[in-house]
């Protein structure tokens, strides 16, 4: 065996970049006192009673493999929900897939989708996974960069300019991580008219879906013409507040969940039992609970933004999920050194806008998804912080607030 290891490494793998979010995760472990606002996480445990229906499960010797695709029950439920919340129908036996997190949904949907070299548009700022995995099933990602000036909303016309020969799909994420920002049913049907024009697929990232404040959040697949084109991702982890519990879903016409089942078989074989049955329940009964986080962030957000505006760095308000993604040009500080310099003199842990496409550079990405004492605090910091490098606006802000 030779003795430089990198000599057997892939050279895919040798060009994947670690993640930027969790880096200053890491980083911010390691210090005392820090809040952090960094990863995208609610801070509300899971519910009890979906707990409760894991924990029965297992009690009640449940213990074995479920179908590749996951509990029919439970898929049964996913169809209703989907059905019911968004418009959209799904054959519970042959159209829905229970995966490990939205993320290994969307993994699988580009190795089912992608031939070497195909094109997918990927609407930056965006999650930091999305071109990792376009590469990783042998595709090209390319970026399709939006700015503050409307909201970080991407127009039909960047779109199709973005377009060549080899574009396979687009990936949609909406309301959007890093910006929160969402699109409206009129907004998307003219995005629609070029995915048709150009005869693209669409995998469409709706893992925030419940977290959509303004508007009745809009599913791609139910805008007409578009639900044989669309592979729709969502999952429990942000809504049902259920990150560690790694389920997702996808639902898709059943030539592409069969040929995705296929991937799936082979890679994973299938989502843990226990949790499948805690998200039966978790569909069942726990809606109220949903509404009264939405609503928690609805009102963390309002704070936020208008917080941020009064100290001095310019946000606009997002639609959505639970981030806010102001500007820290004033301060001449690139976004890493703005991060960096935060989290040593003030310990409050943010994530920089550039790790979510060159178009995120001059941002920073706060999640609000923790406690009101803790957001009030961390930017009575981030003011003290702004005060250091000459930006002092607005009044003080005071704890109680």
């Amino acid at each position: 065996m030779k003795n430089d290891v990198a000599h057997y490494i892939s050279q895919t793998a040798k060009e994947l970049q670690p993640s930027g979010i969790r880096k200053f995760f890491d980083l911010a472990a390691g210090m005392k006192d820090v809040i952090s606002l960094g990863v995208g996480e609610p801070d509300f445990v899971t519910p009890w009673n979906i707990r409760e229906a894991a924990i029965l499960s297992l009690e009640q010797g449940f213990t074995s493999y479920t179908a590749n695709a996951g509990l029919l029950e439970l898929r049964e439920e996913i169809s209703a929900y989907l059905g019911t919340r968004f418009g959209v129908s799904y054959d519970a036996k042959n159209q829905i897939i229970v995966t490990v997190g939205a993320s290994q949904a969307i993994d699988i949907a580009f190795r089912a989708i992608l031939n070497q070299g195909d094109e997918v548009l990927i609407v930056e700022p965006a999650f930091v996974s999305y071109a990792p995995l376009v590469s990783l099933a042998g595709g090209k990602p390319i970026a399709v960069s939006t700015s503050a000036t409307n909201g970080f909303k991407v127009t039909p016309e960047q779109i199709e300019q973005a377009i060549t020969e080899k574009t396979k799909a687009i990936l949609l994420c909406f309301p959007n991580n890093p910006t929160g920002t969402s699109l409206n049913k009129a907004e998307l049907m003219e995005i629609a008219k070029i995915i048709e024009k150009h005869d693209l697929l669409v995998v469409s990232d709706e893992i925030y879906a419940e977290l959509s404040y303004d508007e009745t959040f809009t599913s791609f697949a139910a805008i007409p013409g578009m639900y044989e084109r669309t592979i729709l991702i969502n999952g429990f982890s942000k809504g049902f507040a259920m990150t560690g519990w790694r389920l997702g879903m996808l639902a898709a016409p059943k030539e592409f969940v069969e040929a995705m089942l296929k991937i799936y078989q082979y890679t994973t074989l299938c989502a843990p039992t226990m949790l499948q049955y805690g998200a039966i329940e978790a569909l069942r009964n726990t809606y109220h609970e949903v509404e009264s986080m939405q609503r928690s962030y609805r009102r963390r957000r309002n704070y936020v933004v208008q917080t941020l505006n009064t100290i001095g760095l310019d946000c606009h308000t997002p639609g959505g999920a639970f981030y806010v993604f102001p500007s820290i040009r004033a301060t001449g500080l690139t976004s890493v050194q703005f991060a960096e310099e935060l989290l040593i003199q003030e310990k409050v842990a943010v994530v920089p806008g550039n790790v979510f496409g060159e178009c995120g550079e001059g941002y920073i990405r706060c999640s609000y998804a923790t406690s009101m004492p803790q957001l009030q605090e961390a930017l009575k910091r981030m003011q003290r912080f702004l005060e250091t490098k000459g930006i002092k606006r607005g009044e003080k802000i005071e704890q109680n607030s």
